[in-house]
């Protein structure tokens, strides 16, 4: 019952719930609250819930539209874990907010891009332009570094994933940088020459990666790691039975096809052996120095 009241507290920013199933409170072991973005977050997870339901659990999932509470209900409680974050996002909240969320699984990846305004080719940049970024922490560093990799910005070195705009070294077509909640940022598209977005909110706003991105970060890029896309649970919750089921779940070949399918490259899997493989280096690399000592 808390956790029902807790959902229609939310008001107008949960856009609906996926699934009403009502859970007594002695089926809540076998009951998975996860708050998630509504593109592509919420529909794998109703994929997934045909897979758990052979597992015995019950999956419910409520969708919000902001990036601040999905991670405020999982550290009340409210919520077992949420699906709609990447890692640099999770690490910056936690700092920012003083929250103990935890990744417990890595799920997939979507490319950052640069989509049309009222301009469909960035060879048509002209002094002045306007482009429209997100306006959270670690997103608007990765906006302003895809624009700097296609040569519309110059930063600071070393800024990295800190970058602002107050980062910015080179401007030389003075492109005015405008900063807006991630979710804001589609609706500007008749007013800005460019837009750069996460992949949820292209997906939302009706964008194809393949087909309507000016340009992208390579699914063999190094973001594929830095910016998978997690499970997010309160600290000391990763390895419980439900958790470990939901992320087993969402990591399954059912699940992989369907994302292959149904997204077309705008969301992709993300692959265990990529981070595997850095630790075995990392370890074969600490292995090598104990030797040599």
């Amino acid at each position: 019952m808390k956790k029902l009241i807790a959902a229609a507290l939310t008001g107008a920013l949960v856009l609906g719930t996926v699934g009403t199933t009502v859970v007594f409170a002695d089926d809540d072991d076998k009951t998975i609250t996860v708050a998630a973005s509504e593109t592509p977050h919420s529909e794998i997870l109703e994929q997934a819930k045909p897979i758990l339901e052979k597992e015995g659990y019950d999956l419910e999932v409520t969708v919000f539209d902001d990036y601040v509470q999905p991670n405020e209900v999982v550290e009340s409680g409210d919520f077992d874990a949420n699906y709609f974050q990447h890692i640099p996002y999770l690490d910056s909240f936690n700092e920012e907010k003083g929250t103990h969320l935890v990744n417990a699984g890595g799920i997939h990846y979507e490319p950052f891009g640069i989509y049309p305004g009222t301009k469909d080719s960035l060879d048509d940049l002209e002094d002045g332009d306007t482009i429209a970024v997100p306006n959270d922490t670690t997103n608007e560093a990765r906006a302003l570094l895809l624009l700097q990799d296609n040569g519309i910005i110059t930063l600071k070195d070393g800024v990295g994933l800190e970058a602002t705009v107050n980062d910015i070294e080179e401007n030389p077509h003075n492109v005015e940088i405008v900063e807006l909640a991630a979710e804001q940022v589609a609706r500007v598209a008749d007013e800005t020459a460019y837009i750069v977005l996460n992949g949820n909110y292209a997906l939302q706003a009706g964008y194809s990666v393949a087909k309507d991105a000016l340009a992208y970060e390579k699914s063999d890029s190094e973001a594929a790691k830095t910016y998978v896309n997690v499970i997010a649970v309160k600290e000391g919750n990763e390895n419980s039975d439900k958790i470990k089921a939901l992320v087993a779940a969402l990591k399954s070949d059912e699940i992989k096809d369907f994302i292959n399918e149904k997204y077309d490259g705008a969301v992709i899997p993300f692959d265990d052996s990529t981070e595997d493989a850095a630790a075995e280096d990392t370890a074969d690399a600490a292995d090598t120095e104990d030797a040599a000592d």
